[in-house]
C-alpha cells in the first residue's frame, strides 16, 4: 500500500522524473548520507562575515497569477550576474617570473622592474604543496614546459630543480601540433594598430553602399542617364595589395568550387559557451561526436585581436570536421572577420549565430535579432559567403516571440542567400529553454530547406529521442544540453542502446576531462584553478543525470527535474548532487584540494525544468 502511495505522489509531481521506489530518499537523509562521507576541513566552517553562495536551487513553484510570485520567478532564471570572480593568477601571492621557469639562456628583460620573483628557492618556499608525484603532460610528451610552477613538478624536477626531459618521447612529438588555430602575435600587432587590409570585404561593402545609393536615386539616374553617359568617368580608387598576385586575386572561386563538406547524418555537437571548450570537445570526440564548433565568438573581438575571444577558435588535432561560429550584427564586421579567418585559421565551416537568446546580444540586434532584420542578415550572408573558401552555415531558432514562429518565411531566403547548412532549436527566443521542443515545426521547416540540409536540435537525451527526431525530415541531428548532461549519448544513438554507466566510469570520464584541461590551460597553479572551475561549470550540469539503473520509466526527459535519490554507491549519490559544495569535493578527488580563498557559483541556474 505504502509503494503505490509513493508512486501516486511523484507521478502527481509534474516534471519529476520516476525514480524506484528503493532508491528514493528525503532532502535531509540525502545530505545526512553525504556529509557522512565527506573530509571535515576548515572551509566547511561558515564566515559570518560572507554571504554563503553555495546555496542548493530552489525547487519550482507552483504557477500563481499574483505579480510576486512572478518576480520571485524570473530571479530563478538566466544566469548568477553576480557571481564571484576570482582570476585564477589571484591564488598565488608570488609568481616565478617566465624566464626563469621555461630556463632561458639570457636574462629577463625586464631586470630589476620585473614584477615576478627570480630566485627559485624562495618561490619554493612559498609554493603550495603538489598535487601528485605523476604529471599528466610529462608523462604525455615527455616535458612540462610550467617547469617548478607545476603542480605535479616532483615528477620531473631534479633535486637542484632544474626541468627533466623523456627524450625519446620529446623526439617523437617534435614538430606536430596537436592544437592549431594560434593567434600570430604579428597579426595580432596589426589588429590592434588597425593596419590589417580586407580588400575582399570592402569590395563587397562597396557594392552594398552603392546598391542602397542606386536605390534611393533611381528616378535621378534615369531622368540623367543622358548626360552622365558623355560626362567624366569616376574610378574608385585601387586596392593597396602586398605580396604577388595569385589567381584567387583575380578569379573569384565559384560556390561550386568551394570546399565540400557532406553533413548528413552526421552527429552534431553545438557551440556551447562556456562548457562547449576544447577539453570538453575532446571528451565528446571519443564517445563518437561527427562534428564540433567552437563556442560562439564576438567579430569585434576578434577584429580587435583579443587573445581571451581568439583562443575560442583552437582547434584540436582530433577534431575532424570543425567549425567556429560567429556572432556579430552588421555585415562589415562580420565580413571583414570572415575574411580575417579565411586567411588565418583551418576551420571546416563558419556559422552564424542568429539564435542566441541572451540580452545582451539581442539588444544589439545580434543572435536572435538577425531573424527579424531580413535585408541586413542578407549583407551578413552574401558578405561572407564571398570572401569564404569553406562552406556558410546558420543557426536559428522558431522565431523570437512565443506564438509566432517565423523561420518558416526565412529558410526559402537563406537558400537563395547561398548557406550550405541550417541547425535550427526547436524553441523561440522567449521560451529559452523551458517547455518542449516543436519537432514538428522543425520537420515542417526540414521540408522547405531541401534540398539544402537542416539539423534539429531540442531536447535529445536518449537514442529513442534520436531516433523520434531521424523520423522527421531532418538531415542530421544537433545535441547540446543532452551533451553536456551525457556525454556518452553519441554512442548511445550509433550503437542504439542505453547505457546504464557506472560511478566509476563517469568519475574516469571526468578524470579525462581534468587531463585534457591541464594539457589545454596548463598544470602549474592558474592552470589547475581554471580547469577546476570548468570542471565545476560541467558538473553544474552533470548532475542532472539519473542513472538507467534506478529510473522507473526508461528513458529520462530532458525537463524532468530528479528527486533526492541514493545511489547504488557513494559517488553514485555524490554526482547526483546540486550543491556546489558537493561539486567542489568531486574536483578534489582530481586536482586536489582549493585554495583558501576559493568560491564559485556556476554560471547557468539550474532552471531548464519546466
Amino acid at each position: 500500500m505504502f509503494v503505490l502511495r509513493m508512486e501516486s505522489a511523484v507521478e502527481l509531481e509534474k516534471g519529476t522524473a520516476a525514480i524506484k521506489e528503493q532508491f528514493l530518499t528525503t532532502k535531509e537523509k540525502f545530505h545526512e548520507f553525504l556529509a557522512s562521507g565527506r573530509p571535515r576541513q576548515s572551509r566547511d566552517e561558515p564566515d559570518a562575515d560572507s554571504e554563503e553562495p553555495s546555496e542548493e536551487p530552489e525547487q519550482k513553484r507552483v504557477r500563481l497569477d499574483s505579480d510576486g510570485d512572478k518576480r520571485d520567478k524570473k530571479k530563478m532564471r538566466g544566469q548568477n550576474k553576480s557571481r564571484p570572480h576570482v582570476k585564477p593568477q589571484s591564488y598565488e601571492d608570488r609568481r616565478l617570473c617566465p624566464s626563469i621557469v621555461q630556463e632561458r639562456d639570457s636574462k629577463c628583460f625586464y631586470g630589476d622592474k620585473c614584477r615576478f620573483l627570480h630566485d627559485v628557492s624562495e618561490y619554493m618556499s612559498t609554493k603550495a604543496v603538489d598535487l601528485g608525484d605523476q604529471c599528466y603532460l610529462f608523462n604525455t610528451f615527455g616535458r612540462c614546459q610550467y617547469g617548478v610552477t607545476c603542480r605535479f613538478a616532483k615528477a620531473h624536477t631534479s633535486p637542484e630543480l632544474k626541468n627533466l626531459k623523456n627524450e625519446d618521447l620529446c623526439r617523437h612529438w617534435a614538430g606536430r601540433n596537436t592544437v592549431r588555430n594560434l593567434l600570430d602575435k604579428e597579426l595580432q600587432r596589426r589588429l590592434r594598430k588597425k593596419q590589417e587590409r580586407f580588400p575582399g570585404a570592402e569590395a563587397y561593402l562597396k557594392t552594398v553602399s552603392r546598391g542602397k545609393k542606386a536605390d534611393e536615386s533611381h528616378a535621378e539616374n534615369q531622368s540623367g542617364a543622358g548626360d552622365t553617359a558623355n560626362g567624366p568617368e569616376t574610378k574608385d580608387p585601387p586596392v593597396k595589395t602586398v605580396g604577388p598576385i595569385t589567381d584567387a586575386d583575380i578569379i573569384k572561386l565559384r560556390p561550386c568550387e568551394k570546399k565540400q563538406v557532406d553533413f548528413r547524418d552526421k552527429l552534431y555537437l553545438a557551440p556551447l559557451t562556456t562548457c562547449g571548450n576544447l577539453p570538453f570537445r575532446r571528451v565528446c570526440k571519443r564517445f563518437g561526436a561527427d562534428i564540433t564548433c567552437g563556442e560562439m565568438a564576438m567579430v569585434t573581438n576578434l577584429l580587435q585581436g583579443q587573445s581571451s575571444e581568439w583562443a575560442l577558435l583552437k582547434r584540436h588535432a582530433s577534431e575532424d570536421l570543425f567549425g567556429v561560429q560567429l556572432e556579430g550584427c552588421f555585415p562589415d564586421t562580420m565580413t571583414r572577420c570572415a575574411e580575417l579567418l579565411n586567411q588565418n585559421i583551418d576551420v571546416d565551416f563558419v556559422d552564424i549565430n542568429s539564435g542566441c537568446p541572451i540580452d545582451l546580444v539581442y539588444k544589439k540586434g545580434g543572435g536572435c535579432g538577425l531573424m527579424t532584420r531580413t535585408s541586413k542578415f542578407e549583407q551578413i550572408v552574401r558578405g561572407m559567403n564571398s570572401v569564404l573558401d569553406v562552406p556558410l552555415t546558420v543557426k536559428i531558432r522558431t522565431g523570437v516571440q512565443q506564438n509566432c514562429n517565423i523561420a518558416h518565411k526565412l529558410i526559402p531566403e537563406m537558400k537563395k542567400w547561398g548557406v550550405s547548412l541550417i541547425t535550427m532549436h526547436g524553441r523561440s527566443r522567449e521560451q529559452r529553454y523551458t517547455k518542449s521542443a516543436d519537432w514538428e515545426y522543425i520537420d515542417t521547416c526540414s521540408k522547405l530547406a531541401a534540398p539544402v540540409p537542416l539539423f534539429g536540435n531540442g531536447d535529445i537525451l536518449s537514442y529513442e529521442d534520436a531516433m523520434k527526431a531521424r523520423e522527421t525530415g531532418v538531415s542530421g541531428i544537433m545535441l547540446a544540453r543532452g551533451a553536456l548532461i551525457k556525454p556518452w549519448l553519441f554512442t548511445e544513438i550509433k550503437e542504439n542502446r542505453h547505457w546504464d554507466i557506472s560511478s566509476g566510469e563517469r568519475l574516469d570520464i571526468l578524470r579525462d576531462f581534468t587531463n585534457y584541461g591541464l594539457e589545454h590551460w596548463g598544470s602549474d597553479m592558474q592552470g589547475v584553478e581554471k580547469t577546476r572551475n570548468f570542471l565545476l561549470e560541467w558538473l553544474s550540469f552533470l548532475c542532472r543525470y539519473i542513472p538507467v539503473g534506478l529510473l522507473e520509466r526508461v528513458p529520462q526527459k530532458i525537463n524532468e527535474r530528479p528527486p533526492f535519490y541514493m545511489g547504488r554507491d557513494y559517488m553514485e549519490s555524490l554526482m547526483a548532487s546540486q550543491h556546489v559544495d558537493d561539486w567542489i569535493q568531486i574536483s578534489e578527488t582530481l586536482l586536489g584540494p582549493v585554495p583558501k580563498n576559493f568560491s564559485f557559483l556556476p554560471k547557468h541556474k539550474a532552471n531548464a525544468y519546466k
